[in-house]
């Protein structure tokens, strides 16, 4: 496990994130809490100098259990304990919630859970389930994040498309009346049937677009472009991911019946985002990967961007 994660768990398999330790049964709140490494919580203290002068209109983000320092923050900042967000979940899904994965980042700094929506979906002819991620930071470097990720089960892979007919994701900042914000994400993610009802419709827009064999090439060469300086390996590196996308668009036993066309491709770009081995792995190149599923892919959303255009 990278040096950046602290703790998590997952179910049954290994996610698309490929962070973790397994467990077999999909867990509930209070389970989620304890497997995750998350039941402890934020208190704020008054920062002191080392000439025992107070610090006005700041304090420290500091963890109960170790008394680690996880941030410093302004006395506006109001904290949304990791119970705070099972609790979220929990209503905002119902009772029966079960939780895929769920951890923490950088020593606490961050902590994040998904959990399956209840409802599945067959769009294109292919089951799809669609997950929320509450994704949080307790240091002051960001804002509560909830977003939709849909997955297509066969592959294991991410197909969080930038529609610009629908929302899949919201946040807020740390100030303010925080219940109520959380009160208002309710309303917002329950938005979350929309945003699948506009993926199907979108998918089956894709499907009819027909891509020629020079189309696919351009496209990926466009988004794995060789750039005018690079050095002759570099190049290589570039020919050797390009490639690799090109099998999983034409070799993918998965894709085999879907047509040359949009669908298929971005289905196929979609399987190198999530999961080809980058050409150097980093040692946060794992939590990059899982970033991403938060803001969107800038891979996945151009080649989504490039093919509606066609």
């Amino acid at each position: 496990m990278s040096a950046n994660v602290e703790s998590m768990f997952w179910v049954r398999k290994v996610p698309w994130h490929g962070l973790g330790k397994g467990v077999k049964q999909a867990p509930n709140s209070e389970e989620a809490l304890s497997l995750a490494g998350l039941d402890w919580k934020v208190v704020q203290e008054p920062i002191i100098t080392a000439t025992g002068d107070l610090v006005e209109g700041y304090k420290a983000n500091v963890r109960d259990t170790d008394h680690r320092v996880l941030g410093v923050v302004t006395d506006r900042y109001k904290i949304v304990q990791n119970t705070d967000a099972f609790s979220f979940t929990d209503a905002l899904l119902g009772e029966g919630v079960r939780y895929e994965t769920a951890g923490s980042l950088q020593e606490g700094k961050k902590v994040w859970l998904l959990a399956r929506l209840p409802h599945e979906y067959i769009i294109a002819g292919e089951h799809i389930s669609p997950y929320l991620l509450f994704f949080n930071s307790h240091d002051g470097s960001g804002a509560v994040k909830v977003c939709i990720t849909p997955i297509r089960v066969v592959c294991n892979n991410t197909l969080n498309l930038a529609l610009a007919t629908a929302k899949r994701s919201w946040s807020m900042v740390h100030t303010g009346d925080i219940n109520g914000k959380l009160e208002e994400a309710k309303n917002t993610l329950f938005m979350a049937e929309k945003y699948m009802d506009s993926l199907g419709k979108e998918f089956e827009v894709l499907r009819k677009k027909n891509l020629t064999d020079a189309q696919v090439k351009e496209y990926i060469e466009i988004l794995l472009p060789i750039e005018p300086d690079a050095s002759s390996q570099q190049i290589r590196n570039v020919k050797s991911l390009r490639e690799d996308l090109n099998r999983r668009y034409y070799d993918a036993p998965d894709l085999k019946g879907t047509g040359k066309n949009g669908y298929r491709f971005i289905n196929a770009v979609s399987d190198f985002a999530t999961h080809a081995k980058p050409l150097r792995m980093t040692s946060k190149y794992r939590e990059n990967l899982f970033a991403k599923t938060i803001e969107g892919n800038p891979m996945i959303d151009k080649a989504y961007q490039m093919v509606s255009a066609a």
